[in-house]
């Protein structure tokens, strides 16, 4: 008799044991449920992270760094001049999300429908909406000046960038080299349709291009219906060209002159492309820290 009493104390004790477990469990899963919906809101709307795959911000930014990104400041307020910032680019860049790790993978499930699948870039704001905008030969070269002129594009960074006819205290230090666009007015257009660039110095770069973007789609969906040569002049004699961001565009170009992809090569970045500004590097971590925006 006292062992079946025993027992039946034994089995009421391993159910208490059971349904305390039960319930531990089901409060750990409330609090991952939690954490996950927090989490995404906080991703969405207040934090993002991205890897730089390239080194077109170097020294600033180098290759592979991992970073943290705030979007609440640009809810409030528009890109200013100098400023780095993190856009979705406007198309397909194949080649960048080859470099993408398990992680941006994952994360890119979390982006905005229309920018699923589209590379984070990072660059320096150097044109607003409304700007008007011309690369001049540096002043340590002038010296040079009759023949830099003849050139009709130039991958050196020997130019610095004029907005509205001034030079930027933000970008003054900063050499850029004249390609793209400010080679050849019709450089977009070429890009998206190297058969109607034929002629063009970059018709082999076009053609290149062709199985590393899906560029196509952007040029005619968003930048050809703006009617670019109202944007995009050059003079006939001195063949100088000058760009007139439309409003709702940005004009971004990277540090790294001569490694950087930007909008001398693909064009304005309209606003809702915009992220925000890294505001830290968390790896790696023998770098880790606020980034030097200067």
């Amino acid at each position: 008799m006292a062992k079946a009493a025993v027992n039946k104390v034994k089995k009421g004790e391993n159910k208490k044991k059971k349904n305390r477990a039960v319930k531990e469990l089901k409060e750990w899963g409330i609090a991952l449920i939690y954490a996950v919906i927090f989490g995404t809101i906080i991703r969405l709307f207040v934090f993002e992270t991205m890897l730089v795959p390239t080194p077109s911000m170097v020294p600033t930014i180098e290759i592979n760094d991992r970073l943290f990104v705030e979007k609440i400041t640009y809810e409030f307020r528009e890109p200013e001049y100098g400023e780095v910032g993190v856009f979705y680019c406007p198309f397909i860049d194949k080649s960048a999300l080859e470099m993408y790790r398990a992680f941006d993978k994952f994360m890119d499930f979390f982006s905005p429908r229309e920018f699923q699948s589209h590379a984070k870039y990072v660059k320096r704001v150097v044109g607003l909406p409304g700007d008007t905008i011309e690369l001049r030969i540096a002043e340590e070269f002038s010296d040079d000046k009759a023949n830099l002129r003849l050139l009709p594009v130039d991958e050196e960074a020997r130019y610095q960038l004029y907005v509205n006819d001034e030079l930027l205290e933000e970008t003054e230090d900063i050499r850029y080299s004249k390609v793209g666009i400010f080679a050849d007015p019709n450089f977009y257009e070429g890009l998206a349709h190297p058969d109607l660039q034929r002629d063009s110095m970059y018709y082999q770069f076009f053609l290149a291009y062709q199985n590393i973007i899906n560029y196509h789609e952007y040029y005619d969906e968003v930048l050809d219906p703006l009617d670019l040569s109202k944007y995009i002049e050059q003079d006939p004699i001195s063949k100088r060209v000058t760009i007139t961001i439309p409003e709702g565009f940005y004009f971004y170009m990277g540090d790294n002159t001569t490694q950087s992809f930007d909008s001398r090569f693909f064009g304005f970045v309209p606003e809702e492309n915009i992220v925000g500004m890294p505001l830290l590097r968390i790896y790696p971590f023998d770098r880790f820290g606020p980034l030097n925006k200067e």
